[in-house]
């Protein structure tokens, strides 16, 4: 496997996490916008895998779920 590869299946991976905490969390894509003060396209951007999040996005995203950066990455 090309590192080129494995670093899509970690973005692809990391994308379907945020959708999955989120869905645990009851939130909607408008609410988590709204709560981590970032777009609701942009959310669903970076949950379909169209766009990757900064780190910053991701402390807001897990800040905003009450969960720590550390469960984003989780079983990544």
């Amino acid at each position: 496997m090309s590192n080129d590869y494995k670093q899509e299946q970690f973005l692809d991976s990391l994308a379907e996490r945020i959708a999955e905490l989120r869905h645990s969390k009851g939130m909607t894509q408008e609410r988590l916008a709204a709560d981590a003060e970032i777009d609701r396209v942009a959310l669903a951007n970076i949950e379909t895998g169209k766009r990757r999040p900064t780190v910053t996005t991701v402390y807001r995203l897990a800040r905003a779920m009450s969960v720590k950066v550390d469960d984003v990455f989780k079983n990544l």
